[in-house]
């Protein structure tokens, strides 16, 4: 039940001068306590979100053409994550240069631009010419999974916007604190993914893929308005001015729509670009041995990956917002970083390096034998990107916090062009299996664009 925003004013202004007002803490102050109580239910979102996907996997797995349709399903929403990476960092800009009236309005008619940009951009991929072109002569996939994929991707339209808002307004909550709001946001979206999909496996004959497609969008699109109804009192609370948030070294710039383009523009690039990798690595799949099977695999690794780098993932916006002026808190954070991507990472070899993965492939994701053995290998060789993506979340708050994005954008480039690299290479003259090459292309990838943005990390602290 979601109170009146009355109940909510003074809670919202205690916790604003608490964790990012005006009057910063000391470096005694912030403990590592602090920090684990903030990312704590950020963690159980973006762990219930990891969980989206396996579950709609398994209900596809276990439905008819199951392969044909798992491919078209992740080839759908591969093209979603396309579309809607221009918004994605809207989450982290909100964090960082929300402070008063002025900026969140700003922030918002930003977001409904782009919003009104990509849901135009859907539009136009799924007008049949444009499609024949992009699934025929593009990516080349089979017949029947380019077939199951068109309609797929039209029930994705609404996904890329839903998520815009609910970043925003997910954004506005961790800056005032309120990070069990966003868990409970996104447990209203799990429970209309799970009761939605459920209902069209039992009641209906669609196939697997238009199913999952459906589940993503209504999801999702609760979760915005839930999300929205939920920030109405801190919302209010702004535009009263009755909080003026610090906004670290943006305290200093005036929030205009030119700076906040400049400031937005490298973080959209680095999404773009590391979302861009998709349709690379589809294209690729299509040229490998066993297309099929390594298409209908791709969505059940990439699952199960992101639910364990999601723990890492989950703590950017924490470390975003504690990092405080000149970044004096990056001490602690980084230990808690550190910390916390060992244990991800043990957790990890724990279940890939046992018959317990195996047991995850078939019990949970659902998967025939055959396509079970395509899958090990490709979930052993990801081993270090749990510790990855909690290190990549404290890198990437001091560059925000520091105003240095384009360096963010940077890092997503060398990421891309060594996945292209290494799938050329594996595909084209070592001819390993699809999904072998892209798990194997993708680890190594991400583990050199961390590196060099350490470098620029340890660079931007020393300045």
């Amino acid at each position: 039940m979601i109170l009146p925003s009355t109940l909510f004013s003074s809670f919202n202004l205690r916790y604003a001068h608490m964790l990012i007002g005006k009057k910063m803490m000391t470096t005694a102050e912030l403990t590592y306590k602090k920090i684990f109580w903030l990312w704590v239910p950020l963690a159980l979102t973006w762990a219930m979100m990891a969980a989206e996907v396996p579950f709609i996997t398994g209900v596809i797995a276990r439905l008819a053409s199951a392969k044909y349709n798992l491919a078209a399903f992740g080839v759908a929403m591969a093209i979603g994550m396309i579309v809607e990476a221009p918004i994605i960092m809207i989450f982290s800009t909100t964090v960082a240069l929300t402070k008063d009236k002025d900026s969140f309005i700003k922030i918002w008619r930003f977001l409904f631009t782009l919003n009104l940009a990509i849901t135009a951009i859907i539009l136009v991929i799924v007008f049949p010419p444009v499609f024949r072109f992009i699934a025929n002569d593009v990516l080349r996939l089979p017949p029947e999974v380019a077939k199951l994929t068109h309609l797929s991707t039209l029930f994705m339209l609404p996904w890329p916007a839903a998520i815009g808002f609910r970043r925003l307004y997910q954004g506005i909550l961790i800056r005032f604190g309120l990070t069990r709001r966003v868990t409970f946001g996104t447990m209203t979206r799990l429970t209309t993914g799970v009761i939605t999909a459920l209902a069209l496996y039992k009641f209906t004959d669609l196939p697997g893929a238009y199913i999952g497609t459906i589940t993503l969008s209504t999801a999702v699109t609760v979760e915005a308005i839930a999300t929205r109804l939920m920030t109405q009192s801190s919302i209010c609370a702004l535009k009263c001015g009755d909080v003026k948030l610090s906004a670290g070294k943006h305290n200093r710039e005036s929030l205009t729509y030119r700076f906040i383009v400049k400031y937005y523009i490298p973080l959209a690039l680095s999404s773009m670009l590391g979302i861009g990798m998709q349709p690379i690595i589809t294209f690729f799949m299509g040229q490998s041995r066993y297309p099929v099977e390594s298409l209908a695999v791709l969505p059940v690794l990439n699952a199960f990956i992101f639910i364990f780098r999601s723990f890492g993932l989950s703590y950017l916006e924490v470390s975003l917002a504690m990092l405080g002026d000149d970044n004096i808190f990056y001490r602690k954070l980084r230990n808690f970083a550190y910390t916390l991507g060992l244990i991800l990472m043990s957790l990890y070899i724990l279940v890939v390096f046992t018959p317990l993965g195996r047991i995850w492939l078939t019990k949970v994701a659902g998967l025939k034998h055959e396509l079970v053995d395509f899958s090990v290998l490709p979930m052993q060789l990801a081993f270090l990107l749990p510790a990855q993506s909690a290190l990549l979340s404290l890198q990437r708050s001091v560059l925000l916090n520091s105003n240095r994005t384009r360096f963010v954008s940077l890092t997503a480039g060398i990421e891309v062009t060594t996945i292209f690299l290494l799938l050329f290479l594996n595909i084209k003259f070592f001819n390993l299996v699809g999904a072998v090459a892209a798990i194997g292309a993708l680890a190594t990838a991400r583990i050199l664009s961390t590196t060099y943005q350490q470098i620029m990390v340890m660079r931007t602290l020393r300045s």
